[in-house]
């Protein structure tokens, strides 16, 4: 009886745990309000330089949420967070995150998607 109950508390906590990484790829499968936006920034071809490991641009991705994979991102950092890939480097950029514009400025910080929309032109839905 003793080990019944060992193996129904392992497969309770197995399908609570395959219930919750179910569910987060669920949510991460679903459309992101600014879909169209992050996909219009892209068709601009502006570019969005960062690191995984910065701060700044963590809070910028939460902006975009679930839309933040259509996003025209080149990431600068190496795997193991210590340098800069060739690419930024070759582009010198200095700062994360860094947003490029087909017209060659760059803005480096948070921008806000409403200056963004303003800045390329690209509709912020309704």
């Amino acid at each position: 009886m003793k080990q019944f109950k060992k193996y129904r508390s392992s497969l309770i906590v197995t399908m609570i745990v395959a219930g919750s990484i179910g569910g987060l790829i669920y949510l991460a499968m679903q459309p992101g309000k600014l879909d169209a936006f992050a996909q219009c920034l892209a068709d601009e071809e502006v570019i969005y330089w960062g690191a995984f490991w910065c701060g700044a641009c963590q809070e910028q991705n939460r902006m975009f949420g679930n839309s933040k994979k259509y996003l025209p991102y080149i990431e600068c950092s190496t795997p193991d967070g210590q340098r800069q890939t060739q690419q930024c480097a070759d582009a010198e950029i200095e700062g994360y995150p860094t947003w490029e514009f087909p017209d060659g400025e760059r803005v480096t910080g948070v921008v806000p998607v409403q200056s963004l929309s303003e800045r390329t032109g690209c509709p912020l839905p309704e």
